[in-house]
């Protein structure tokens, strides 16, 4: 299943300047899905975020995971409508710059639930230009 920004805003309540999604290549709701993320380098936070030598902040990075998560469970019908509210993060690493510009693939997979709490840990991996530039775990928890 593919989706555009559009149809990705009928999954998730996020909408710009924090929609860090910008098309789902690949989904098997509640278990898998292959997202990209465009750096437009008109960005606000490139002013700041290093004049000179911008870098996407890992913060983003971490939103990134965190959405294409939210995209992967709320496309099930049992959390279709809830907001996900991010409750923690694990293991992240950052092992390459992501660049203004640059287009990052962002793979993520249901790695635990507890459904009886509606809380989910996705574990993914972010490639930029092929190579492994993020990883990391995000539990969330759908209300």
């Amino acid at each position: 299943m593919k989706m555009d920004q559009e149809a990705i805003k009928k999954v998730i309540p996020h909408r710009d300047p924090m929609l860090l999604v910008t098309t789902v290549e690949d989904l098997t709701p509640g278990e898998a899905i292959t997202a990209t993320f465009y750096v437009d380098p008109a960005r606000e936070i490139f002013k700041g975020h290093f004049p000179g030598e911008p870098v996407l902040p890992g913060v983003y990075s971490v939103e990134c995971i965190a959405q294409t998560a939210d995209i992967l469970l709320l496309s099930t019908k049992r959390y279709a409508g809830k907001i996900p509210l991010f409750l923690g993060i694990n293991g992240v690493r950052f092992l390459k710059k992501i660049l203004p510009g640059d287009t990052v693939e962002i793979r993520a997979k249901l790695a635990a639930e507890r459904p009886e709490k509606a809380i989910a840990t996705c574990s993914a991996e972010v490639y930029n230009h092929g190579e492994l530039a993020v990883t990391g775990d995000v539990t969330l928890a759908m209300r």
